[in-house]
């Protein structure tokens, strides 16, 4: 017969198994660190190229990233889409048009892009130079789950 101490000594020991399942499965915690253009190769893609400069967690953070993205003239790195970890983007260089609450917005050098959680957004080079644009981004224990369309 299974007693109640049986019953909360299972529930205790599951409890603690899943604790140490959950930590053991986090990343390590990102220190600080100061990273040099040079020193950050940039991977060709379609539309540019991208320089990915860290991804992970941080103390505060379950997930900080920062790249920086490069677009030719008159590409997009991807078609509009949504996702839950909100995004900064921070215009370095050229004209970029920024589809944000549905609406396209046009922006230059040292202009800043906030896009919000699960919101339909992105980003084109209307210009007839590079566009180059730093993309921080990150995600909370309190970033929602993935809305559909």
């Amino acid at each position: 017969m299974i007693t109640r101490r049986d019953v909360l000594v299972a529930v205790a020991a599951v409890a603690i198994t899943a604790g140490v399942y959950a930590l053991a499965d986090k990343a390590p915690v990102m220190g600080s660190q100061a990273i040099d253009w040079n020193s950050v190769a940039a991977t060709p893609t379609d539309s540019g190229s991208v320089r990915t400069f860290f991804k992970g967690r941080t103390v505060t953070l379950d997930e900080l990233e920062v790249h920086v993205t490069t677009l030719e003239p008159g590409n997009a790195p991807h078609p509009p889409h949504r996702h839950p970890n909100e995004e900064l983007l921070i215009v370095k260089q050229g004209t970029v048009e920024a589809l944000v609450s549905g609406e396209w917005k046009r922006v230059g050098p040292g202009s800043v892009i906030f896009l919000a959680s699960n919101q339909l957004h992105g980003v084109r080079n209307v210009g007839s130079d590079e566009a180059i644009y730093h993309v921080v981004g990150w995600k909370t224990p309190a970033t929602p789950e993935a809305v559909q369309p």
